[in-house]
């Protein structure tokens, strides 16, 4: 081997070697072509690289080798308020958003397709937490087959743009152009009546690395391309920029309430909130806690959101955001 392999080549080399079925050895070697120094000294390393790649490929399309029941295995049972998945090009920095917001044990490295399975974490948001999802990288020819469905069962979706990437664009209409043909839109608002068989996530795009050179001109070219189809929120996980309004910004996207409850007599239980979707009502409330409660209320009073607090609502009355309520049968 020339002596002036990358540590992250020589890695990504090992991976190669430890791979067990083609969709990770396909991974690997596109890893590996990319991190290749380009000279005529491996020139022929470069073209035994892909022609394995190319074999691969095609035993791929051939159905040879594909794990059985995937979809059960990187199943990520929801947890917290609500589940949000991360969608990105490689090296968009999914890894290090999730990393900054969670206390999750994530991989962050500067070389592409570090994540190859689903990474959950939670922000936390005052008294809640929002669960991210870090999602394998996508591109023109590595696209992992279980991620609409992680995408169908998320509650919502991000895109991550990579704001030091001449090629955004591009990376952007890559990912959404993979979820067309499987009737999964991307969208900033479902539709009021969607097709039974088509799944709409509402998604809002993070645009990251803001601190890098000419990222404001690409931040410019990003809103003038998608500033009409997503909110755009320009951010900079590396140096913290954005950062702090993250867990809100995720909480509100999820057009979420915490609703808080209290006895008769009895101080108000201010530290597990129930979330519910905006727009709900008292007996949506109390149907969360239990079925027959909701068959049996009468009314309820509530602090917070009235004129006057703890007036008597009866049971449609629409709950706001940190209302207490207390409910009567």
């Amino acid at each position: 081997m020339p002596a002036n392999l990358t540590p992250q080549y020589i890695k990504a080399d090992h991976e190669f070697k430890a791979a067990k079925t083609i969709e990770e050895k396909i991974v690997c070697l596109e890893n590996m072509i990319r991190l290749l120094p380009k000279h005529k000294h491996t020139e022929n390393m470069q073209a035994d690289m892909k022609h394995k790649l190319s074999v691969l490929r095609k035993e791929q399309a051939e159905g040879k080798g594909k794990p059985k029941k995937v979809q059960q295995v990187f199943l990520v049972e929801k947890e917290g308020a609500g589940q949000i998945a991360l969608l990105g090009a490689p090296n968009a920095g999914k890894s290090r958003l999730v990393a900054a917001l969670t206390n999750a044990n994530v991989a962050v490295a500067e070389y592409p397709f570090t994540t190859h399975a689903p990474q959950p974490g939670m922000a936390r948001y005052e008294d809640v937490q929002v669960q991210l999802v870090d999602l394998p990288p996508i591109t023109e020819d590595y696209f992992e087959t279980w991620m609409p469905d992680t995408v169908r069962r998320a509650d919502a979706a991000i895109l991550v743009a990579d704001l030091g990437d001449d090629n955004l664009l591009d990376a952007m209409e890559t990912i959404l152009k993979k979820f067309e043909p499987i009737k999964v839109s991307l969208v900033r608002d479902v539709p009021a009546e969607p097709e039974p068989s088509h799944t709409f996530r509402r998604t809002f795009i993070i645009a990251n690395k803001l601190d890098l050179p000419g990222a404001p001109e690409r931040l410019e070219i990003l809103r003038e391309y998608y500033g009409s189809r997503f909110d755009i929120l320009p951010v900079s996980a590396e140096a913290g920029t954005g950062m702090a309004e993250m867990p809100a910004q995720l909480f509100q996207f999820l057009r979420l309430i915490r609703v808080y409850t209290k006895e008769p007599g009895k101080k108000p239980d201010l530290e597990r909130p129930y979330t519910m979707p905006v727009g709900s009502t008292v007996v949506d409330l109390a149907g969360q806690i239990h079925r027959e409660l909701a068959e049996t209320l009468k009314s309820a009073r509530v602090w917070g959101s009235g004129k006057y607090d703890g007036i008597f609502v009866k049971r449609d009355h629409v709950l706001q955001d940190k209302d207490v309520v207390e409910l009567h049968q």
